[in-house]
């Protein structure tokens, strides 16, 4: 199967090459990764310390990234080298701070397993949540380098767990220690012989925990938010959950006001919501490019909808929320982020999809977050939400004591690898 898994990963890179000349997404992928060596080779000494973590996108950078300070802290001296698999993850965290240098990780083959690791030497090595890839981990075995799994999620149907899986199951042994997320991880991976595992929890709580900790004011938004007025925030909105929304938000009284923070900021799509919005609507570039620049910040007290097409200020934004709509529940795979809003104690609404996030089927069954199916329930729980401020309140307390409960993943990871 090994012998399989390396024609495929070939033939994937010929095909993929093939596929970017139509598709700007996957021509960032593979353009991006034609670079790494030299990006390696002018950030890093064959006599620097280093560590290295893999994400495979944004959400799992996010995941990580209470970990990567901690082990900042701890190793001062050491580089840290960030990798990401996704454009999405990598275009949108290529600058940043934390990481002394970021770059795509190469398709996994042996050849680039092997020249990614001599590039990095790194002394510790750390996978958030998932990504297993066969030639980077068996070059890591037998290195005998360190490798953590850290909020690491297993599930009965992937390939570790099948008949054809073997060489699969046998990459794992690369790994000097997991740390997961449940039980039913912990169950899974000691069932393959595996006892070097630890339920540490998820390290996404311990970042929305740290975000409470910062300053979230933003002068727009309190320019935008009036007295006597409820501020509805709808976070990472694909077009359908705004379909849904959309009659709500033109029917709404005036003193509701909305910020939409869309998933995708493509101007066409920017354009297309801002048309079928019958409220005085604005959006973040037009405030910044007229009412900013002309010192006309009293108009945005007359705006009732507020358009994010900008990235990085969506958490922030959730601060202002008395009620929080996060989307993706009505597509595939499924809702997005609820921590952040979460984290500042807002009730939450969501669309039907939402199975495939424990933090999110928690909340559910807890209460402070509420799962819609159509137009009509997203009216009735809305309203009720407005007009009830006790039981506002008391869904809100709920999201924030859940986040709170569920926060020290990162101090148990760390004493851990301590001990290792």
């Amino acid at each position: 199967m090994l012998i399989i898994y390396q024609l495929v990963v070939h033939f994937a890179a010929q095909f993929l090459r093939l596929i970017a000349l139509f598709n700007p997404k996957i021509k960032l992928f593979m353009e991006g990764r034609k670079v790494v060596f030299h990006q390696l080779q002018e950030a890093i000494t064959p006599s620097d310390k280093t560590i290295w973590f893999h994400a495979a996108s944004l959400g799992e950078f996010e995941q990580g990234l209470p970990i990567i300070e901690a082990i900042k802290k701890k190793y001062p001296s050491h580089k840290i080298v960030v990798s990401f698999f996704s454009p999405s993850g990598y275009e949108v965290k290529k600058s940043n701070t934390i990481a002394d240098v970021t770059v795509y990780l190469p398709l996994d083959t042996k050849r680039n397993a092997h020249n990614f690791i001599k590039a990095v030497h790194p002394d510790l090595v750390f996978f958030i949540k998932y990504e297993f890839w066969p030639n980077y981990l068996n070059e890591l075995k037998q290195l005998q380098i360190k490798t953590f799994l850290v909020s690491g999620i297993f599930r009965k149907n992937q390939a570790f767990f099948k008949w054809y899986g073997g060489f699969y199951r046998k990459a794992l042994e690369a790994f000097s220690y997991f740390f997961v997320q449940n039980e039913n991880s912990k169950t899974l991976i000691q069932r393959l012989g595996y006892q070097n595992v630890m339920i540490s929890g998820d390290t996404r709580f311990d970042r929305v925990m740290n975000i409470l900790e910062r300053d979230n004011s933003l002068d727009f938004m309190d320019e935008f938010c009036t007295a006597n007025t409820k501020i509805i925030v709808i976070g990472s909105s694909w077009p359908k959950d705004e379909e849904m929304l959309l009659n709500y938000i033109n029917t709404s009284a005036k003193n509701i006001k909305f910020v939409i923070a869309p998933h995708n900021i493509k101007g066409d799509q920017i354009k297309n919501l801002k048309s079928q919005l019958r409220k005085k609507t604005i959006l973040y570039s037009e405030y910044k490019n007229e009412i900013s620049f002309m010192g006309q910040k009293d108009k945005m007290k007359e705006i009732q909808v507020f358009i994010i097409d900008t990235i990085g200020i969506l958490t922030k934004i959730y601060s202002y929320a008395d009620i929080a709509f996060v989307g993706g529940g009505f597509g595939n795979p499924g809702v997005h982020n609820i921590l952040e809003p979460a984290t500042f104690g807002i009730p939450i609404v969501i669309g039907p999809n939402y199975s495939h996030f424990t933090e999110a089927t928690a909340l559910v069954n807890l209460g402070g977050c509420i799962s819609i199916k159509n137009q009509n329930q997203l009216k009735e729980i809305i309203d009720k939400l407005l007009q009830n401020e006790d039981e506002r309140l008391e869904k809100g307390h709920i999201c924030r004591t859940f986040v709170q409960m569920n926060a020290g993943a990162t101090d148990k990871i760390s004493n851990q690898i301590s001990k290792n």
